[in-house]
């Protein structure tokens, strides 16, 4: 009888956790990829994927803070991209492409520091997009 109680609860579990996750093309767009540069206001290390935010400069002097959307934790762990690789206060470059939303945020696929070292935070490495 417990085991019949279970099933039904683990495939609850596991719609809640579908929903939760959306793929690339739902809502970024491979057709308009973004560089920015600014300084980390925050980072998420969570699951289902790490957030950063970004201030960044615009050409008329005002402060945007954009959020990049990256890879899961334990994927970016085994790519060798820690915690601490990205920290409030870094400033970066961030490759990616923007939401379809038209917001300030994005799939930050590249992030470069300023002494040219670079690690990929979503995707594969060398991948423009994943779907």
């Amino acid at each position: 009888m417990k085991k019949l109680l279970v099933l039904p609860l683990l495939i609850a579990g596991l719609g809640t956790a579908i929903q939760a996750h959306h793929s690339f093309a739902a809502e970024y767009d491979s057709s308009k990829p973004v560089t920015v540069s600014g300084t980390v206001t925050k980072v998420e290390w969570q699951n289902p994927h790490i957030w950063y935010y970004v201030d960044v400069k615009e050409q008329d002097g005002t402060v945007v803070n954009w959020a990049f959307s990256g890879g899961a934790p334990g994927q970016l762990m085994r790519r060798g991209v820690q915690r601490s690789s990205i920290q409030p206060g870094m400033v970066i470059t961030v490759q990616g492409f923007l939401a379809k939303d038209g917001s300030h945020s994005g799939n930050g696929n590249k992030v470069t520091f300023p002494d040219g070292r670079a690690v990929f935070t979503a995707g594969d490495e060398g991948d423009k997009k994943k779907e």
